[in-house]
């Protein structure tokens, strides 16, 4: 007499927690998606470009090395090319933030 009842409670926990584990699920998947970082630099620009933030535009350190500056250029340029769809004023400011990191124009915010 005792064992079916003891079988019958072990049946019911299970399915409360079945139950529960699908609510969960779902509630897990119904929450929004939230991104972990910025892939890329967010807000206005600056009306001269820094240093600074040139190399927030392109994602790279302000002392990288000139092929890790031109590779993020490439990769942020392709994203946002006018000719795909993108804005011709964010890619002349992705440009001018290549040049200012690699000194072929004078960027500003330097203490020397």
């Amino acid at each position: 007499m005792v064992l079916p009842l003891l079988a019958g409670l072990a049946v019911a926990a299970a399915a409360l927690a079945g139950r529960y584990g699908v609510q969960a699920w779902q509630a897990y998947k119904a929450r929004p998606v939230v991104p972990r970082m910025r892939k890329f630099y967010e807000g206005g620009f600056q009306p001269t470009m820094t240093r600074r933030e040139a190399a927030l535009i392109l994602g790279v350190r302000e002392n990288a090395p000139p092929d890790k500056i031109k590779e993020a250029h490439k990769k942020v340029m392709v994203a946002n090319h006018p000719d795909a769809g993108g804005s011709h004023y964010l890619a002349s400011k992705i440009n001018e933030a290549k040049d200012v990191l690699l000194g072929k124009t004078k960027g500003g915010g330097s203490a020397f």
